[in-house]
């Protein structure tokens, strides 16, 4: 009986003036829910200014840019024409018995004929074209990592703040369990109870602040500020994108840099063809000069035959090598090259499918949570603390009913974390990984690459 009585006690104090975590507090104000509750106290950082952040720092946006210049500088070079050879020619230097020589200068010019030089440009030009692509990718593929990163991050700082209030309840309750203590109403026994609920919360709450730093790390790195000091986030984890699969997927193919990189791809390896082809027309060689004869001539007195000019002009014949192997092997890489297209398009599909369906899942999971598991836990909560009241119920019914609908919280901001996760990726065209190192402009482009998605606590289970 006074066990009894000391919990009535405590209930009435601890709930008459304590604020309730928003996972619980929910019941009299059912339009608060944790994720919300967790930006609305103060402002503090957007996405829109982490993502700004990470255009400004991230280095692999300067990477891609540097890849840019570079195949812009290689596309010059190509089209530019031969340097010329100037030199000194001797023949008959020491003169023999007749006291000639001939000295002089000449020079030389390699004449590139069939286009091969503008040919050339263009083989370049579509790698440049592909390093402008891979820039709007890695672009993409920041602004991307730092979405995923940020709603981590929100998720995070929803659930400290719902443990840090149910941790603050526990502490309220432990206090007063050993007020009435001293008053002689309540139990040693009851006094330690308190002060395990209280531990088990704090510990709590000690766990998710350092799953909260470790998500902050992250998006401090993707942005490319890692000293960057935890703060504040603005966002609502609640309001989430809708989504058509079938569009996505439309989107994703259509739009999508990885498409357009192996499509660039073909218009470079058909350029390589055409080169290919072209080789096989010889280029002129070019040879003048000035040269000087010692030789005597047979008139008295002795007189040099002196000054002469010379000319040369020659071409390579093209009989027996045709550039016949290159121009085979340039046609088998144009045809890799489209056949490179198909495959793309289909690895995104292949990827693309169990994100559509993970999304799905989460958003489903997610809408059960908030339109019937949580407000049935509310309700089951409120019944039994009132049948307590009334005396119909024990507390333990209490504390089991508030302990479910707490896991339930938490459970609902790991699912729409997860939801989050899957819907950026698809959003951002399955580019996931802000610190991926963008493909050099003249090394073998993987324009689908692996996609590394973080795994929430409760990825898979259902309600």
């Amino acid at each position: 009986m006074r066990s009894q009585i000391f919990w009535k006690f405590l209930l009435l104090i601890i709930f008459a003036d304590v604020p309730w975590p928003s996972a619980l507090k929910a019941q009299t104000v059912p339009q608060e829910r944790p994720a919300r509750e967790a930006h609305a106290a103060e402002d503090g950082l957007t996405l829109d200014q982490l993502q700004e952040m990470a255009l400004a720092n991230n280095p692999t946006l300067a990477q891609a840019k540097a890849g840019v210049r570079a195949a812009a500088g290689r596309s010059r070079q190509a089209g530019l024409w031969p340097n010329p050879t100037i030199g000194y020619s001797g023949d008959e230097i020491r003169g023999g018995s007749f006291g000639g020589g001939e000295q002089g200068v000449f020079v030389q010019q390699n004449v590139i004929l069939g286009g091969k030089l503008s040919l050339d440009r263009r083989i370049f030009e579509a790698e440049g074209k592909q390093a402008a692509a891979e820039g709007d990718e890695q672009r993409l593929r920041v602004e991307n990592g730092v979405r995923i990163a940020f709603y981590q991050s929100l998720a995070m700082q929803a659930m400290v703040e719902t443990r840090g209030k149910l941790r603050d309840i526990a502490k309220d309750a432990a206090e007063t369990t050993r007020q009435l203590f001293n008053v002689g109403q309540a139990d040693r026994s009851d006094v330690l109870e308190a002060d395990v609920e209280a531990d088990q919360d704090e510990l709590a709450v000690i766990i998710e602040e350092q799953e909260q730093q470790r998500a902050w790390s992250v998006l401090a790195a993707v942005v490319g500020k890692p000293d960057l000091p935890l703060a504040h986030l603005q966002g609502d984890l609640e309001k989430l994108p809708e989504l058509n699969a079938e569009m996505i997927l439309q989107t994703i193919l259509r739009d999508s840099p990885a498409v357009k990189i192996a499509q660039l791809g073909v218009a470079r390896a058909e350029a390589e063809s055409v080169r290919a082809q072209h080789e096989v027309i010889p280029d002129l060689f070019l040879r003048a000069g000035y040269s000087y004869s010692f030789e005597q001539l047979g008139t008295v007195p002795p007189k040099a035959v002196g000054s002469e000019a010379f000319a040369e002009v020659g071409v390579n014949l093209p009989i027996f090598n045709r550039n016949q192997g290159n121009i085979a092997a340039a046609d088998a890489d144009r045809e890799r090259a489209k056949l490179e297209v198909q495959r793309v398009a289909l690895v995104l599909r292949r990827m693309a499918a169990p994100i559509v369906q993970n999304y799905a899942s989460s958003r489903a999971i997610a809408e059960r949570y908030k339109s019937r598991t949580l407000p049935n836990a509310r309700m089951a909560y409120e019944l039994y603390l009132r049948k307590y009241h009334e005396g119909a119920a024990a507390y333990p019914q209490v504390l089991i009913a508030q302990r479910t609908l707490v896991q339930l919280e938490t459970s609902y901001i790991n699912t729409l974390e997860n939801a989050w996760i899957n819907a950026a990726a698809l959003q951002g065209l399955l580019l996931t990984d802000g610190l991926d190192l963008p493909a050099a402009p003249n090394e073998m482009d993987r324009p689908v690459r692996e996609i590394n998605l973080p795994i929430t606590e409760n990825q898979g289970m259902r309600p």
